[in-house]
């Protein structure tokens, strides 16, 4: 969410505004919270003994505070020559105290990839200021058809928003999430796709993370692991210097490799390799069972050989 919609939120939590702040708030053209200016001169707005705030942030309304891992970040609030909000104050932690010169502030807290910004105004009198985050955790895993487990060194989750775009596409919020990985953030649904190994196995699905609480998310992959290789007969060695190419039910490639073993990890369906070693070319039909992985063997003779000019069909 861009910061001038987080500026019109927060004016409604933080108190009626007046007709000339709503034109004002109206017509800034903020940047982003992440677009920023690092504070100038040497002494900061922060070491100034003018106006004490408190800060604290919850996870719910009327939550426990939060006691560490926020980073707290203070901002005015109009932009300067350069565009970006002047970043006057951090800190990190649970609960922070600041020191500022009397005016409005722009605060923003972030707790993994939740966050929240409230506009704060700092008078000569000590006050306190609490952020509702409106966030929870979300920690993913994966396992076979029938409960097998999944190496977790074969296995990770993308997290996108729920919503898609106007062309269909979705914004990544977090990539290469290892499983139980507690990822925060804010409230709401998300689509979270889960890829095991590297070729065609991924799983798809949408999660609510609700305010305050922990969701534990496993989904189920219907995948096997399968290793082919190229031998003169059964249970024979893997010819080396073989290349591979592996094409789904449909004929589309899947993946492609090099090497006398061909490892990979494939969805649940039929499939044909090929296998291509000096001249000659070798094609076998197989299918893929969730959960049982296997070995593939292409047997290198003039049965299971086809034409190079004719290819795989």
């Amino acid at each position: 969410m861009s910061l001038a919609c987080a500026v019109a939120l927060l004016a409604a939590v933080s108190g009626p505004a007046t007709a000339q702040e709503k034109d004002v708030l109206k017509n800034l053209n903020l940047p982003d919270i992440s677009s920023y200016a690092p504070p100038h001169g040497d002494k900061s707005l922060a070491s100034g003994t003018h106006g004490d705030v408190t800060l604290s942030a919850q996870l719910m309304d009327r939550g426990a505070d939060i006691t560490r891992g926020i980073v707290w970040r203070v901002f005015k609030p109009e932009p300067g020559a350069d565009g970006k909000l002047p970043m006057v104050a951090s800190a990190h932690g649970g609960t922070a105290a600041f020191t500022l010169e009397p005016g409005s502030y722009l605060v923003h807290a972030s707790y993994g990839r939740a966050g929240a910004t409230k506009r704060i105004t700092v008078g000569r009198e000590p006050k306190r200021e609490s952020l509702v985050l409106d966030a929870g955790g979300l920690e993913l895993d994966a396992v076979l058809a029938g409960g097998q487990r999944i190496p977790p060194g074969k296995l990770r989750f993308s997290i996108y928003e729920g919503k898609a775009e106007a062309g269909g596409e979705r914004a990544l919020i977090v990539p290469n999430v290892k499983p139980n990985t507690v990822i925060r953030l804010n409230a709401g649904t998300y689509h979270v796709v889960s890829t095991y190994g590297a070729t065609n196995a991924v799983v798809r699905s949408d999660i609510r993370v609700e305010a305050g609480k922990l969701t534990e998310a496993t989904v189920e992959h219907h995948a096997a692991e399968v290793t082919m290789k190229l031998v003169r007969e059964d249970g024979g060695e893997a010819i080396a210097d073989t290349s591979w190419s592996v094409l789904n039910g449909a004929g589309d490639p899947v993946k492609e490799a090099v090497g006398a073993y061909a490892p990979m990890v494939l969805a649940e369906g039929q499939y044909t390799v090929i296998a291509k070693n000096r001249d000659r070319i070798y094609q076998k039909d197989f299918a893929v069972e969730a959960g049982k992985n296997t070995e593939v063997e292409v047997i290198a003779s003039e049965a299971s050989a086809i034409d190079p000019e004719e290819g795989a069909d």
